[in-house]
């Protein structure tokens, strides 16, 4: 039976891969962020936007590499995106890391289907000895058949090479007639980022965006000094600023009468 073949995609915008069935399930509770929930990433919205919009109307475009700093809200755009565009034929089929070795198989299941499919692998990277990698390559460039055109890969990663990469690398490469030829480890590192044609980075906020985000959070709250001053005093003892620390403060006091007035 094909692996999808239980699945009505006309109502079913996304399911995530089970591996203990081998098999899709529905996801039945999609995360509910939306679009403009998202502050402080305007330029990457922008452009994972259009690449998505590109994908949907059929013109070329590109799988997409969202890598950088933790909590910055990498994961919340790809689900925004979802629920932005999923009534326009976008669908979405979540898959781990460790289940790439299918990756291939749900692509052949998908590839005559007349939506728009991206496979989201979220916080994607690997170690020394992991395999999983080849079988991504190949739906990301194909192989002897080319990759489908209604298929894309999105993934979410803290490192910008999707590899582990070490000092003693680096100390293999060589200078030969004037030129770097980078060590083979390198090489084997940067080939599979490369090909993602589409790199978003993203930074720790600043304070102002930090604020920013935690105002967008509490729009009631008319003593804005009073919040802001617990919000910084949250992220310090943190020890970090980004999108996640102002969901996590939020969740932390939005309930305390003296904030929220």
């Amino acid at each position: 039976m094909s692996l999808s073949e239980t699945f009505d995609w006309r109502v079913t915008p996304a399911a995530v891969w089970r591996r203990h069935r081998s098999g899709l399930r529905a996801i039945r509770r999609l995360d509910p962020v939306q679009w403009g929930d998202l502050t402080g990433i305007e330029r990457q919205q922008q452009a994972l936007a259009r690449n998505t919009e590109r994908f949907l109307c059929g013109e070329p475009s590109n799988n997409a590499l969202l890598w950088g700093s933790r909590g910055t809200g990498k994961s919340s755009l790809i689900k925004a995106l979802l629920n932005r565009y999923s009534d326009r034929g976008l669908r979405m089929i979540e898959v781990d890391k460790d289940d790439l070795v299918n990756l291939p198989e749900i692509v052949d299941d998908i590839c005559d289907l007349s939506f728009r499919f991206v496979i989201f692998c979220d916080d994607l990277s690997f170690d020394v000895g992991e395999s999983g990698y080849k079988a991504l390559k190949s739906v990301l460039e194909g192989s002897l058949e080319l990759p489908p055109e209604n298929v894309r890969v999105y993934a979410t990663s803290n490192r910008r090479h999707l590899m582990p990469e070490f000092m003693s690398d680096n100390l293999k490469s060589g200078v030969r007639d004037g030129e770097l030829h980078p060590a083979e480890a390198i090489e084997e590192q940067v080939s599979l980022a490369d090909r993602f044609g589409l790199q978003l980075s993203f930074y720790p906020f600043s304070q102002d965006v930090y604020l920013q985000a935690v105002d967008a959070l509490f729009p009631e709250v008319a003593d804005r000094d009073s919040l802001h001053r617990e919000a910084i005093r949250f992220a310090t003892g943190k020890g970090v600023r980004n999108g996640r620390t102002a969901q996590q403060f939020y969740r932390h006091v939005s309930g305390d009468g003296q904030l929220v007035k």
